[in-house]
């Protein structure tokens, strides 16, 4: 089945008043390419994180941001109010009187005035945090395959109009081919003698030269096997890739020996599509 490497997943929740929220989002990309911004209380982590989204999103130009914020608006930064008010009475002592401001400004600086609480990760906040990443990323697995489905039909719609426009070559290839013949009777017709055998060797050739059956026949398998891919094998975007190139060049093919205004327009028909489907491959996972 199709996943597409477009995804987004948001979880969040509360952990002893502080509130963790995790977004994963993606775009597509050749490889597994990770931005992820983190408190740095959970830096220690970064590599189980990192193994965490690999394993899961397997593909993609993916952006993870984690964000805590604390409810009860406690504070971790500690002020030592009685030794601020210490170094201010130290600083009059030796610089005198002057405006309290300004050996606040200059107390603030002393050591040990300002503290904060230890920054430490518990395992219980850890094994939290995992939980909502888990969430997350099954809220990004679920738009991944809500976004599959929608570009699976539109693949399959450009796939059989191909198929349609291939269907519609068929009728002109007689009259390409007795167009082809007239004119190369007419040329030859310039000439004062004609070797009959001669002329027939030539059609031969070009009759030869100018069969696309070849091209029909393959191409016809190439859209089958595209198909097939595309519903029988999971994380299929490189190889459906791969099958829309082969698709290009027997229509590139089919329209170098076409030589008839109708059956380059239907070329040019299939070309269009074809150039939907590349560009719609290069976001399937």
């Amino acid at each position: 089945m199709i996943l597409s490497m477009t995804g987004f997943g948001r979880s969040e929740g509360v952990f002893e008043g502080k509130k963790l929220t995790i977004d994963v989002k993606s775009l597509n990309s050749k490889s597994f390419d990770l931005n992820i911004k983190m408190p740095l209380r959970y830096k220690e982590k970064e590599f189980e994180i990192r193994k965490m989204l690999n394993d899961r999103i397997l593909r993609g130009k993916v952006d993870c941001y984690i964000n805590i914020e604390s409810l009860d608006h406690s504070s971790d930064v500690n002020i030592n109010h009685d030794l601020v008010t210490s170094y201010i009475d130290e600083l009059k002592k030796i610089a005198g009187d002057g405006p309290d401001f300004e050996y606040l400004k200059m107390a603030i600086r002393m050591p040990d005035v300002i503290s904060s609480k230890a920054d430490v990760l518990s395992e219980d906040e850890w094994i939290f945090l995992i939980e909502i990443l888990n969430e997350s990323l099954t809220k990004f697995e679920n738009f991944r395959t809500t976004e599959g489905v929608i570009l699976q039909d539109e693949l399959e719609r450009n796939i059989r109009k191909i198929e349609t426009f291939l269907s519609q070559v068929e009728p002109y290839e007689d009259v390409r081919m007795d167009s082809v013949k007239e004119r190369y009777r007419k040329s030859l017709n310039e000439f004062d003698q004609i070797d009959e055998t001669r002329f027939y060797q030539e059609m031969a050739y070009y009759t030869e030269k100018l069969d696309i059956a070849e091209e029909k026949v393959r191409l016809t398998q190439h859209l089958k096997y595209y198909q097939e891919v595309m519903i029988n094998e999971n994380f299929n975007g490189k190889k459906l890739g791969f099958i829309s190139q082969e698709i290009g060049r027997e229509i590139n093919t089919l329209g170098s020996k076409a030589n008839h205004a109708e059956i380059q327009k239907l070329v040019v028909m299939m070309k269009d599509d074809l150039e939907k489907i590349k560009e719609q491959t290069l976001n399937v996972l």
